[in-house]
C-alpha cells in the first residue's frame, strides 16, 4: 500500500495573502486541492495525509466537503517541516510500505513524475524527482564568485518518497537546521537517494508571481485536456 504526506503546515509569510499559499485559489479551486487529486488520480487508494497548521482545521473540513475529499485524514502540522512530517508518520497505516511527502504548493506535478518516485523508492528505499538547471550557476566565497558546472547540480522537487521503514527510521533523529527536505533527513541517517525524472511544470508556489505562473500553466493544462476529448469523442 501507498502512502502521500502533503505538507501544508506553513502560514505564507512570503505570499503577503491572507491565506496560506496552499489554500489560496487558483482558477476557483485552492491550491491543495489540485495536488490532493493528482496523487488520487495516480493511486484512488493511497493513503492521505495533510500537515496542517491549526488555524486552517475548520476551513480544509469545509474544502474537503465541497470537493467530496473522503478519507483525508488531517494531522496538526509543526512549527518545522521535519516535525509536520514526524506528526503524519504517526498516523500511518500498518500496511503501508512505501511513502511519498509533497509540498502542498506543488499542484502541477504530473502523474509521471509520481511514478518514477514510487517506483524508485520501491526499488532502491528512497528516491526523489529532480530537473535539470538551464541557468548559468555562481558560487559565493566570501566577496568572490566563480562560474561552476551546472551539469553537476540538479534542482529538486517533490513528491520525495521512501520505504516506510527507511523514513520512520531517519525521523528518529533530533532535528538539525540542515534538514532541509526529507531527503536530507534520510541521508543524515545514511542511506541512499536515488534521482529520478521529474516534470518542469512541478513549480513550488512560494512568491506572489509564482500564481501567475501556476494560473497560466493550469490553465494550458484543462485546454489540453479538452482538446484531447474532443478528439476521442469524434473518433
Amino acid at each position: 500500500m501507498q502512502a502521500v504526506i502533503i505538507v501544508a503546515g506553513g502560514i505564507g509569510s512570503r505570499m503577503n495573502t491572507e491565506l496560506p499559499k496552499q489554500l489560496i485559489e487558483i482558477n476557483n479551486k485552492p491550491v491543495i486541492v489540485y495536488s490532493i487529486e493528482r496523487f488520487l488520480a495516480f493511486n484512488k487508494d493511497i493513503q492521505v495525509i495533510i500537515s496542517l497548521h491549526k488555524d486552517y482545521f475548520d476551513l480544509f473540513e469545509k474544502i474537503k466537503a465541497k470537493y467530496n475529499l473522503v478519507n483525508i485524514e488531517v494531522v496538526e502540522g509543526g512549527e518545522t517541516r521535519f516535525q509536520s512530517v514526524k506528526n503524519a508518520l504517526a498516523v500511518l497505516k500498518k500496511e503501508v510500505s512505501v511513502v511519498g511527502i509533497h509540498d502542498a504548493a506543488r499542484p502541477l506535478v504530473c502523474l509521471q513524475t509520481i511514478q518514477n518516485a514510487f517506483e524508485g523508492a520501491e526499488q532502491h528505499g528512497a528516491a526523489v524527482p529532480v530537473i535539470a538547471m538551464n541557468e548559468t550557476v555562481r558560487k559565493i566565497r566570501g566577496n568572490k564568485s566563480r562560474t561552476v558546472d551546472r551539469n553537476k547540480f540538479k534542482i529538486v522537487q517533490t513528491p520525495q518518497c521512501f520505504k516506510k521503514d527507511v523514513l520512520i527510521e531517519a525521523y528518529q533523529q533530533a532535528y538539525n537546521p540542515f534538514f532541509t527536505d526529507d531527503a536530507s533527513v534520510v541521508e543524515k541517517a545514511k542511506h541512499t537517494i536515488t534521482l529520478t525524472e521529474g516534470n518542469k511544470e512541478n513549480i513550488k508556489i512560494t512568491f506572489p508571481q509564482d500564481l501567475i505562473i501556476a494560473q497560466m500553466l493550469l490553465q494550458h493544462s484543462a485546454k489540453q485536456k479538452e482538446t484531447k476529448k474532443d478528439i476521442e469523442t469524434k473518433s
